[in-house]
């Protein structure tokens, strides 16, 4: 079932590969975070522990030099693709899709051997290009299976990042797993309130603490971020605060995306301005629910004409769904512009039908998406 007119059901075969490809195509894994957030640290432990897989990587540092390089070579047999060439927002795209195609066809002609990419982005690359690779470019497609993204994030500079660089706010956005590194040079307080304001941001990455790059390999590989699969895991918390936020929504003079009450210190200004807040990132989330089943004809018009509008700043988003005229789930999850969407499993005898969806973006305008989806319910 296409959602968002004819061009979501032609990319749908990008977004998620059919089933009985899925085995024999290449996953990769998306390694960013902002600069020294530990990305390297993280990959030389993927490289070197025993494993039994064969990792190909893709560095993408920013610069001349790849110092990169050097550590890792010395330290494991993997073969290290390296594209020195500058910026990776400028330049991916094409270099991306070559080094791909060029492994692809070493791999094919057993000149290589591997089982999985990482590509490790530049500190101040935004990943949605990078992801946008696998699903626009059909060679690609056929060939590889995008598996997540993983943002790490510095816990002692992360703050001030995140207020500075629209880069920062977006990675994470994206993220489908963060790990905080660095925790161990902060408080308690701190860490706290710095989770508190990454939920905010992406309420459906899970959050872990990690120390120097020690993370099993379970958490990193096989994440299956971009599947269609029935499962959306929203924060509770987050949750929590959307109800309470709800409660209030007539206070329109507070610029807080979850409700009037949340008085959270990462959300303080200072003791003389308490009523406002501090950070009112531009990458925010919001989740929308509905017991009431959706028309699927005009759903797909009003997610067809956000996702025009609005796409450039859609970061990720996904949704399942309850849809007139199905007994099964409705599935759609997209990135960007690109939009994909597949029958799930039935719902189960009992299980209330409730349409649960995601929206993680800049900026975007809430009341206009709310009131969009309220009308296209039956």
């Amino acid at each position: 079932m296409p959602l968002g007119g004819g061009t979501a059901a032609a990319q749908r075969e990008y977004l998620i590969p059919l089933k009985d490809r899925f085995m024999a195509l290449i996953p990769v894994t998306i390694l960013t975070g902002f600069l020294g957030s530990g990305k390297t640290t993280l990959l030389k432990r993927l490289l070197s522990e025993a494993h039994g897989q064969k990792i190909a990587v893709i560095e993408n540092e920013f610069g001349e030099e790849n110092i990169d390089n050097d550590i890792l070579v010395t330290e494991s047999k993997e073969q290290i693709v390296q594209m020195s060439n500058g910026c990776i927002c400028c330049t991916i795209r094409e270099d991306l899709r070559e080094t791909l195609q060029l492994l692809a066809a070493k791999k094919r002609k057993n000149l290589l051997d591997f089982d999985r990419i990482v590509i490790e982005t530049t500190g101040v690359a935004d990943p949605g290009p990078v992801a946008q690779t696998f699903f626009m470019d059909e060679e690609i497609a056929e060939t590889y299976l995008i598996d997540s993204i993983i943002t790490l994030v510095d816990a002692k500079h992360a703050p001030q990042q995140l207020n500075d660089r629209q880069e920062a706010r977006r990675q994470v956005g994206f993220a489908d797993q963060i790990f905080l590194s660095k925790t161990d040079l902060v408080s308690a307080e701190e860490t706290d309130a710095l989770i508190h304001r990454l939920k905010h941001m992406n309420p459906r990455a899970p959050i872990k603490a990690v120390h120097f790059g020690e993370v099993p390999l379970k958490e990193v590989l096989d994440l299956r971020g971009f599947n269609l699969n029935a499962k959306l895991d929203i924060d509770p918390d987050f949750l929590k605060e959307e109800e309470h936020g709800h409660e209030h929504h007539d206070h329109h003079d507070h610029d807080h995306e979850h409700g009037e009450h949340c008085n959270h210190p990462s959300h303080q200004h200072g003791h003389e301005h308490g009523h406002h807040h501090h950070h009112d990132d531009d990458v925010k989330s919001f989740v929308y629910r509905s017991d009431r089943p959706f028309d699927p004809a005009k759903l797909e018009d009003f997610l067809g004409a956000i996702v025009n509008i609005y796409g450039p700043r859609m970061l990720r988003y996904k949704g399942v769904l309850n849809m007139k005229g199905t007994e099964r789930k409705v599935i759609f999850q997209g990135v960007h512009q690109l939009m994909g969407s597949d029958l799930g499993p039935q719902w189960a005898e009992g299980e209330p039908r409730t349409s649960k969806m995601v929206f993680i973006g800049i900026d975007l305008p809430k009341d206009i998406f709310l009131q969009g989806l309220e009308q296209s319910l039956v």
